[in-house]
């Protein structure tokens, strides 16, 4: 028996397009609820702006994650990572699903770069065993991603099953792709696209992609289909492309 799940990552850069020239989080919602994932990975999510609040008449009462998941989505989870003194930011899971289990560790390596990664355990109906999710935005320097790689293995060995199905997406800042070779070596991972290219796609700068920088992991999935959402209407909303990625459960 197999079952179908459609998940979806994306780099919401705070809600702004590209140099933060328009507001675009309305936008952002009815483009995510077109695509109608069941699982959304998100970074990069403001949990609260109170300057945007008082700049922008129609900015969110609600927290970002909450807003984007309305009532499209049963459950939401936030891992704030980056505080500031007019409000904090980090990464999001939206879920169909019941979410079982949330946990937000902070891998920050270096001061002024605050980093975190976001593991919730959902429970996808009618498959028996929870699956795992992560949604990750690692550093913009080599050696603290490599660090932050390692704390993401060593927390997921301890935490969740071998066999237990997992998904880690988000912005890896990882142009030349040595995240694939540890996390297919430590935590059996495949990445999505790995099956057509064997390697991610481009996804940075939406406008023009030219860096790997977005990724989806799968361990106790097929992959039918990975898709990068690009072009005009999606390069208006972020800096980031968003990826997309259709699973079947294992038997």
């Amino acid at each position: 028996m197999s079952q179908a799940l459609h998940v979806a990552t994306y780099n919401i850069h705070k809600g702004f397009s590209q140099f933060n020239q328009r507001m675009m989080v309305h936008e952002l919602r009815d483009r995510l609820r077109l695509l109608a994932p069941d699982i959304v990975f998100l970074q990069e999510v403001q949990g609260l702006h109170l300057a945007h609040g008082e700049r922008y008449s129609n900015w969110p009462e609600q927290p970002q994650h909450e807003f984007l998941a309305g009532e499209e989505w049963e459950s939401s989870a936030y891992g704030r990572n980056v505080i500031y003194d007019h409000g904090h930011h980090g990464n999001a899971i939206l879920s169909r699903f019941p979410i079982l289990s949330v946990r937000n560790q902070d891998v920050t390596h270096l001061r002024f770069e605050r980093r975190g990664l976001l593991h919730c355990a959902i429970k996808a109906e009618p498959w028996a065993q929870a699956v795992h999710c992560v949604s990750v935005h690692l550093s913009l320097f080599a050696r603290s991603r490599r660090r932050q790689m390692n704390a993401l293995a060593e927390v997921l060995e301890a935490l969740v099953p071998n066999d237990a199905p997992l998904i880690i997406a988000g912005d890896f800042n990882d142009w030349r792709n040595r995240a694939s070779g540890l996390l297919a070596d430590r935590l059996g991972l495949t990445e999505v696209f790995a099956g057509s290219v064997d390697r991610p796609s481009r996804s940075f700068p939406s406008a023009l992609p030219m860096l790997r920088l977005d990724r989806i992991y799968v361990r106790g999935f097929l992959v039918d289909s990975a898709t990068l959402h690009t072009g005009r209407v999606w390069s208006r909303i972020s800096d980031h492309a968003a990826l997309s990625a259709k699973l079947r459960f294992l038997a």
